[in-house]
């Protein structure tokens, strides 16, 4: 549960960092993202969980 919290806390580190940083570029993000289908989006998440989920075993085991 440490390790989840961990994680969790260090994405808004990072997400906070680039809107920090980059407002201006975090806002054209958004604006593409808004254009792209929400298909795509669900499908790119899920990709990008599930590589996140085997990174995580391949680093942990």
């Amino acid at each position: 549960m440490k390790d989840l919290l961990t994680a969790l806390a260090l994405i808004l580190v990072i997400e906070g960092a680039l809107y920090a940083l980059f407002p201006e570029g975090m806002k054209r993000v958004i604006a593409v993202a808004l254009d792209i289908p929400a298909a795509t989006l669900r499908q790119t998440g899920l990709v990008s969980a599930v590589v996140g989920v085997v990174l995580v075993w391949l680093l942990r085991g």
